[in-house]
């Protein structure tokens, strides 16, 4: 049976999940696509070999600003296509969006912005939402399937983060952001892979710097696969690695029955 294995990481800067060895954990993965979010990085710092993997295409979309956001795809087989951003403005000159096509299938890196800094960058999270909600609706009309890894930066429900109660008015797990994902998921039509073949509690993707919250496991779901339902049936294995720390969050593994 044909597989095809893709990694999601929001690696928190990608030259220090370097140092902390995540190349050398993903040439053990057999990983045919990954999907990297938060590079902090410009292309021409990642000028060391370490950052092509030999095995890999790779493709980098960072932000504007130095040290900020960012995203990256490395496929195996060479795409077709690679395109870099949605045509916003705003939102490309932060390094949010890269797809890799396929034939008929698109894999992307996105990484939605995070509202927890300040208020105006929650209503700036809320705009790219509401933005990207006709967006998605368009790709779900579509011949095309999809793949959209990365940090979508909202946990959908209560089984997604430990302390829920304490986090309802936080960004992350507010109503709205949360009443998104419930469109998402529901009328809109798209899958969280994940829960497709795991629905244990306590899995979490994302751990505060701050205490004990990584020992303890006091975490939140953030990072998703999220697909259209052509390849639902496809999903054959999810799993979270959390054996080593590359980073605030884990990388997310998906097996799709599917021949690149």
């Amino acid at each position: 049976m044909a597989c095809m294995r893709v990694i999601s990481l929001n690696v928190n800067g990608v030259r220090s999940a370097a140092r902390k060895g995540f190349y050398a954990w993903l040439r053990r993965q057999s990983a045919d696509l990954v999907c990297l979010q938060e590079l902090k990085a410009q292309v021409d710092q990642l000028n060391e070999r370490a950052y092509w993997p030999p095995s890999f295409n790779c493709y980098y979309h960072p932000a504007e600003k130095k040290g900020y956001s960012g995203v990256g795809i490395y496929a195996r087989r060479e795409p077709d296509e690679v395109i870099e951003g949605l045509g916003w403005d705003d939102f490309d000159a932060e390094g949010r969006w890269i797809e890799a096509r396929f034939g008929d299938l698109s894999v992307v890196s996105l990484y939605l912005p995070s509202g927890s800094s300040s208020e105006l960058r929650q209503q700036v999270k809320f705009d790219v939402m509401a933005r990207m909600t006709p967006l998605l609706r368009r790709l779900r009309r579509g011949r095309r399937e999809y793949i959209i890894c990365g940090d979508w930066n909202i946990a959908h429900t209560k089984d997604d983060i430990k302390n829920w109660r304490g986090n309802l008015k936080n960004s992350g797990f507010l109503p709205e952001e949360r009443a998104w994902l419930d469109q998402l998921f529901g009328p809109i039509g798209f899958v969280d892979a994940f829960r497709v073949v795991n629905q244990n509690p306590d899995e979490y993707t994302w751990w505060s710097n701050r205490g004990q919250a990584w020992a303890k496991n006091v975490g939140w779901r953030i990072d998703y696969q999220v697909v259209t339902p052509g390849l639902r049936g496809l999903i054959t294995g999810a799993s979270i690695y959390r054996n080593k720390r590359f980073s605030d969050h884990a990388p997310l593994t998906v097996d799709y029955a599917y021949a690149l």
